[in-house]
């Protein structure tokens, strides 16, 4: 059967994703981790109320309709613990450690719950935004969060027109992953600008992710123990995966645009698990020179 350019571009997800993920893994963690601090972050910073982690009053119709819409995300990602709408203590401690480890003590963390009212008064409030950004592409998002509700159909992020996290998974690493978003945000001067280029432009998302990612998976190489360190390599490569094949799933054909995420995950999974076996139980990484500081 001979090769043509179709079957190249078919196989581009998995093949750029397999790239870009062993561009990532040689330099993952940063050792020893930079905390950040707050005299490091470009102000201003915003919090117009006090900033506990909050979290949603239990409903179990709406939570198990949440669940059931995660089942996507959780065969992709392979962990019954992504959009479970149901977050332990330990995960809720591990996002809480990271922003005080990082100083980072005006973001919201929202667990499992729907607040429109809260999310459009932080946005208006934050003076760290531009007015330009916030009052078009920040109402866009806060319209989108109070019409498709996250708190059914999923997906953490973190809303940097709000500062706030919004966790539906009980996986700390997919928290701190989010919290190091929150970071790399407090550094950046233009935040409106760097927000709107990850909505707008293309492959930018990646840029973006890898930051987080290895801002991530540094500070559980630091912080974490041996179990939260290879659960930081098995659920960030291949989400980071998913990343890599929808940003190339316009320049594919059908089904291949559709299945791209998911081809794009693939190579995640595989270097994940090579990285986490690297991993001994005392959390110390067997094929580095030296213990991580």
């Amino acid at each position: 059967m001979s090769i043509t350019p179709s079957h190249i571009l078919c196989r581009m997800p998995f093949l750029a994703t397999l790239l870009i993920l062993v561009s990532l893994a040689s330099g993952c963690a940063s050792v020893p981790y930079h905390y950040g601090k707050d005299d490091e972050y470009i102000p201003p910073v915003t919090a117009p109320e006090k900033l506990p982690i909050e979290e949603g009053r239990p409903n179990k119709f709406i939570d198990t309709l949440g669940w059931i819409f995660g089942i996507p995300s959780k065969i992709i990602l392979w962990d019954r613990r992504v959009d479970n709408h149901e977050i332990s203590k330990e995960t809720r401690k591990a996002i809480e450690d990271y922003l005080d480890s990082n100083e980072l003590d005006t973001v919201k963390v929202r667990l499992n719950q729907y607040a429109p009212g809260n999310e459009f008064s932080r946005t208006v409030n934050n003076a760290s935004v531009g007015a330009g950004w916030k009052y078009t592409v920040g109402m866009l998002s806060w319209l989108f969060y109070t019409i498709l509700p996250q708190r059914v159909i999923g997906g953490d992020n973190y809303n940097p027109f709000s500062n706030t996290i919004n966790l539906y998974s009980d996986v700390s690493a997919i928290a701190v992953h989010e919290g190091a978003h929150a970071k790399d945000f407090a550094g950046r001067e233009y935040k409106g600008t760097y927000a709107a280029a990850y909505v707008f432009i293309p492959f930018f998302p990646l840029y973006a992710e890898a930051i987080s990612s290895n801002d991530a998976i540094s500070y559980l190489r630091a912080d974490g123990t041996a179990t939260e360190q290879k659960e930081g390599y098995k659920i960030l490569y291949p989400a980071y995966g998913t990343y890599v094949g929808a940003s190339m799933a316009p320049f594919l054909n059908s089904p291949w645009n559709v299945l791209a995420p998911v081809l794009g995950a693939i190579p995640g999974h595989i270097i994940g698990r090579v990285k986490a076996s690297e991993i001994d139980q005392d959390g110390y990484n067997m094929v580095d020179t030296k213990k991580p500081e």
